[in-house]
């Protein structure tokens, strides 16, 4: 059967879908309307419900399972589900969430036995044991979380993955600029975005908590460095570089930064975090796109369209 993202646009749809994501609003007529982004294993879409009101928005909530008929069509470079029928899934019908969601290609006891191996090359014992007793805290949800809600990793394990892909990444600079610091740099990478796990409510239809809208995954994670320390009696600079790693590493105060990188390590580690997203969204993009055509608009990417080339 053909999976959601496989329906080119004028195709039609009926098939079971997750409600990623569902957001109320008003049109400018006034009219209540519902934006849903529905999924399956392959990926999601966005879609309008129209003149909906209490009854829709307490049946079509993030996380229930939907029975969607209707067709993909195009607007503004990207692809949209026009919902003709909708209508919750049946008990009787065995459909779970598990069939629906996407999830890491490699199970997340790989991912994590993989990241436990950057632990031998690091020096640092303070830097080592406030890192392993994050990552001991916060593990069960570590190796479920997405890392984000849309556009990179937002997949079950996806912020795992994120990280150990980004380790891999740190350990060829390093190789390449013996002069970085490994330590800092593995430690900054494990720990930027764990405060995710408290920022994000889960792995299925995700969204932000009440300290992920008013604190963010940022100072979530500096306040975590500092209880950690406190709790292993580790005093020292390396606490505060491990803070400004996690504080520094979206790179601008525009992006979400409170302050700018001003460690080598902290510079490299705002690098691979945006190299490892983006690749993620375009490796994504371009599986849909077809050769020699480009691609829907990446939103994320200054909203341009990638060409695919017609050879190898």
């Amino acid at each position: 059967m053909k999976k959601l993202m496989e329906h080119q646009a004028g195709e039609p749809v009926d098939m079971y879908l997750l409600i990623k994501q569902a957001t109320k609003g008003i049109t400018q007529q006034g009219s209540p309307f519902m934006t849903l982004i529905l999924q399956d294993k392959s990926g999601d879409l966005e879609a309008k419900l129209w003149d909906t009101g209490e009854e829709q928005a307490r049946l079509y909530q993030a996380a229930s399972i939907v029975k969607v008929g209707g067709e993909v069509h195009e607007y503004r470079g990207k692809n949209q589900l026009r919902i003709k029928a909708i209508r919750p899934v049946k008990e009787e019908e065995g459909v779970t969430i598990a069939d629906l969601v996407p999830s890491a290609e490699k199970s997340k006891e790989v991912l994590f036995e993989e990241l436990m191996q950057y632990f031998f090359e690091m020096k640092n014992p303070d830097i080592q044991r406030v890192t392993r007793h994050l990552i001991k805290k916060h593990q069960a949800d570590f190796m479920l979380y997405p890392a984000a809600t849309r556009n990179h990793h937002d997949y079950v394990t996806g912020l795992l993955d994120h990280v150990v892909s980004m380790l891999k990444l740190g350990k060829a600079i390093a190789e390449l600029y013996p002069t970085l610091n490994k330590d800092l740099l593995y430690a900054g990478i494990i720990l930027h975005d764990i405060g995710k796990v408290v920022e994000l409510s889960g792995p299925v239809g995700t969204q932000y908590t009440i300290e992920g809208n008013l604190l963010g995954h940022i100072t979530i994670m500096v306040n975590e460095i500092a209880k950690a320390a406190d709790e292993l009696e580790i005093e020292g600079e390396e606490v505060m570089l491990l803070q400004h790693m996690v504080l520094s590493h979206h790179g601008k105060e525009e992006w979400g930064s409170p302050k700018r990188p001003m460690l080598k390590e902290a510079e490299i580690l705002h690098y691979i975090d945006n190299i490892d997203a983006k690749m993620n969204m375009l490796n994504r993009v371009m599986s849909k796109t077809k050769p020699g055509e480009f691609s829907e608009r990446v939103f994320p990417l200054d909203n341009r369209s990638f060409y695919k080339p017609t050879f190898e």
